[in-house]
């Protein structure tokens, strides 16, 4: 302003992108048609002193037990419980108007400092999966069947036992937003408990299963199975055996491949995808479904998913937080090929900030990088007049001061 001085405002902070654990979500599958995420935008300072708003923060929801690795592989971050949360990318610092840079030399500061730009970058996320639902019975009663028509798993599915020698996952989407994982495990005996087959190897990714639905074959005789009700025992008794707690999970029983009986009130076919459902008890089951026909399966995703929310909200808050490495004080000087390079936030800001076409912002960048001890540390890693020093994405030609020559 003529005769008033400067009158720059600053400019507003760049948002930030944080990562955030949240229970209710089960898969990281929202990256693969959407991977790049991006915070709100810093408002420019104005005259009058007036200063730009802040740009907004964006939080990114994971499930709980995402790892966070950076392209090299290095583990950044670790989000095992709900509400943990990381700094993902940190967004720029906004730039101070010329009315910062008044001083008793500098009267009229013709310069003002660029915004910073915000952090850019590629992470990967990996998640330690925990299943929601695991899927539990006897080999080839339609688990994979069933996991392959309420989610998009394509599990290899045939007609003699053992098909799944490994869980098979599937996420399932509900109308609301929310979703959960549901676990295949491949088919138990009688003896699992005690290694019979490959009873260890199955029975402990049920462990971390926060809800079961235990299936038995209605179609049993065909399949050369034990009654219903004697399904329901082994099983439950071969989950006790091996773990007791797991009887204490939310479950349901379901009656599987429903389209070979007869089911209903009056033991009529069942018609419809609801028809029949909750009628047939042989063996306790509450529920029958036919993945193969479609009979009952919108009432079994339906109580998977009460299942899952009643799970969740009964699962204890994690107490404490984790602390990710902290962000480096300071910068330090390493060689770069036949250059020096400093690496180091502040001193990155020194020249990043600043519009060095400016010869009283030149100044100043230089003023800051000497009172922050760079041209001490240029000179004690070997720089000598006329080598080549990046900072940032800028390069320099090193000019020791009198100071550092003596």
């Amino acid at each position: 302003m003529p005769r008033g001085g400067p009158d720059g405002g600053d400019g507003g902070l760049g948002g930030s992108v944080w990562l955030v654990a949240d229970r209710n979500i089960a898969s990281l599958l929202g990256f693969r048609d959407r991977p790049h995420r991006r915070a709100g935008d810093g408002v420019h300072g104005k005259g009058s002193r007036r200063h730009g708003a802040a740009g907004g923060d964006l939080v990114v929801v994971v499930p709980e037990g995402t790892m966070v690795l950076d392209q090299d592989g290095a583990v950044l971050a670790d989000l095992p419980h709900a509400g943990d949360r990381w700094l993902a990318a940190e967004g720029g610092r906004g730039g101070r108007g010329n009315a910062r840079f008044l001083s008793n030399r500098r009267r009229a500061p013709s310069f003002a400092e660029q915004g910073e730009i915000g952090e850019e970058r590629w992470l990967r996320l990996e998640l330690k999966l925990v299943a929601d639902v695991a899927l539990v019975g006897f080999p080839n009663v339609g688990k994979s069947t069933l996991i392959s028509r309420i989610s998009a798993a394509k599990p290899k599915i045939a007609d003699y036992p053992f098909t799944t020698l490994e869980p098979n996952l599937g996420v399932v989407r509900l109308d609301d937003g929310d979703e959960f994982v549901v676990a295949d495990i491949p088919g138990l005996i009688e003896g699992a408990s005690e290694g019979r087959g490959l009873g260890h190897r199955f029975l402990r990714h049920v462990e971390r299963a926060r809800a079961l639905v235990v299936l038995v074959d209605l179609g049993w005789s065909d399949a050369g199975l034990p009654e219903p009700a004697e399904q329901r025992r082994v099983l439950l008794d071969e989950l006790g055996r091996y773990q007791p707690d797991l009887l204490q999970r939310p479950r349901v029983v379901v009656g599987s491949r429903a389209d070979l009986v007869a089911v209903g009130g009056d033991h009529g076919e069942a018609q419809g995808p609801d028809a029949g459902l909750g009628t047939y008890v042989d063996g306790g089951a509450e529920l029958t479904v036919s993945a193969v026909s479609g009979i009952g399966i919108p009432k079994v995703v339906g109580r998977m998913a009460e299942l899952v929310r009643e799970a969740r909200a009964g699962q204890p808050e994690a107490e404490g937080f984790v602390v990710h490495r902290p962000v480096g004080e300071g910068f330090k000087v390493e060689r770069d090929g036949d250059a020096y390079r400093v690496v180091g936030r502040q001193a990155e800001r020194a020249v990043a900030l600043s519009d060095l076409t400016n010869p009283q912002a030149l100044e100043y960048a230089h003023a800051r990088l000497r009172s922050l001890g760079v041209d001490k540390a240029l000179a004690r890693a070997g720089a000598s007049a006329g080598d080549t020093v990046r900072i940032g994405g800028l390069s320099f030609d090193y000019e020791p001061d009198d100071e550092v020559r003596s």
